[in-house]
């Protein structure tokens, strides 16, 4: 099926009487009239269900949908976006143990690899998107276990050259993990790149209407863990929480890594999404495609119009020809990027905020990729815990302002940006 189909039928097609709509099994608990049976399923025998901090056919439905929309094999379904981030390379990477980013990435996930991994003891090292080779492979180490990037970074824009990087990691024995939630799957898919792993953000474009948290991770099953044993013990040694079982052994490459989230990582941190949250966002996925389509048309129009206005200072957008970014852009995303735009006002940071203050139709919220237009300041927001250096070497400016370009009528959207500029 092509995505525009998967985002409709993805979750598989119900049997003669049964209800059209994915069916949302809001149970903690599953029975079984055996212990036998059920030990199976704890000691990863037998397929089933059991209770829903490790599975629940309602997520699974909708995690195998986007697996599908991927091109992946497997995937799993989380809390949130950050918890997909974590989860994804929590699975590899532990305490003694080094990470490779890029360094334009979410602010979040900034703090997560920059702080938080750190106190567990495991180190990241940043590069910059205009690092030649020679000073990328600088960055891995022996102890190095990944390399993650972002499609199209959070904020600033920055499009990730994904089939070098890929290379790069490769050429280490390390999986290249990118995080797709801008573009999507209807306008990129990471692994036709090289990419091995992605992450999503289910609360941004493919729910769509703020209504629900979430995250994924997909794998693509093509990375060889096997070939990388030393690398990878967690996926290729027994893991004795399961009497001695060996991921790629009983799960091949397709199945090893997500197997391990689910029955290790999300056992024992358990961050699960809710069967509820899971059927909210599998609606939000039935008019992905359409969605995106609208977001694009309406960001390049903005964007197009933003850079003739007179009191805009700069304007940086994928999809515009003056872009650093646009032949990547037109690489990996020829049929559009993504709704968001960032820019700043000639005036600096005190121009933006009463700019801000203006808006009628466009409201201020943290929060993107949402069917209703909105924007933010991130400097102040979502990013305010990083430092002058920081934001910079996230590639975050204090004047700059973060518009998510809805679905609405883009007429009506220019009219308010107008107004309020005025």
């Amino acid at each position: 099926m092509k995505r525009e189909t998967i985002c409709i039928q993805g979750c598989g097609r119900p049997a003669n009487g049964e209800p059209r709509q994915l069916p949302i099994i809001q149970s903690t608990t599953f029975r079984y009239e055996s212990s036998e049976a059920m030990a199976k399923l704890f000691d990863l025998e037998a397929n089933g269900y059991f209770y829903t901090r490790l599975a629940n056919p309602t997520n699974d439905a909708v995690a195998r949908k986007i697996a599908a929309l991927e091109g992946g094999t497997a995937g799993v379904l989380v809390s949130s976006g950050m918890a997909a981030v974590f989860y994804s390379l929590f699975n590899l990477a532990s305490a003694g143990d080094h990470i490779v980013s890029s360094s334009t990435i979410y602010g979040g996930t900034f703090n997560l690899f920059n702080v938080t991994l750190k106190k567990m003891g495991i180190d990241v090292t940043f590069v910059e998107p205009d690092w030649t080779d020679e000073q990328v492979n600088a960055a891995f180490r022996p102890n190095t276990k990944l390399f993650f990037g972002e499609t199209i970074a959070n904020p600033a824009l920055t499009v990730f050259d994904i089939e070098r990087y890929a290379r790069i990691a490769h050429e280490h024995g390390v999986p290249l993990i990118i995080d797709n939630t801008f573009p999507t799957p209807i306008n990129c898919r990471p692994f036709e790149w090289g990419a091995d792993i992605v992450v999503h953000s289910t609360t941004k474009y493919m729910d769509g209407h703020s209504a629900s948290l979430g995250g994924c991770v997909v794998d693509s099953g093509k990375f060889d863990w096997n070939a990388h044993k030393d690398k990878f013990p967690g996926l290729t040694t027994p893991d004795e929480s399961y009497h001695g079982l060996v991921y790629t052994d009983a799960f091949g490459l397709g199945g090893a890594y997500i197997t391990k989230i689910v029955a290790q990582v999300g056992r024992d941190l358990g961050s699960m999404i809710s069967p509820f949250n899971a059927y909210i966002l599998n609606i939000g996925l039935e008019t992905l495609a359409l969605r995106m389509e609208r977001h694009c048309q309406n960001a390049q129009k903005v964007a197009e119009w933003l850079e003739k206005h007179p009191k805009i200072s700069w304007i940086n957008y994928p999809g515009l020809e003056s872009s650093k970014d646009y032949a990547l852009a037109q690489k990996y995303m020829p049929n559009g990027t993504c709704g968001v735009l960032s820019f700043g006002l000639k005036g600096g940071r005190e121009a933006a905020e009463a700019f801000m203050k203006k808006l009628n139709l466009v409201f201020i919220a943290t929060h993107v990729a949402d069917a209703q237009t909105c924007l933010l300041h991130p400097a102040s927001s979502t990013h305010r815990q990083l430092s002058d250096a920081e934001l910079a070497e996230a590639g975050v400016s204090p004047d700059l302002v973060r518009l998510s370009v809805g679905i609405e009528n883009v007429d009506d959207i220019i009219a308010d940006l107008e107004q309020a500029l005025a």
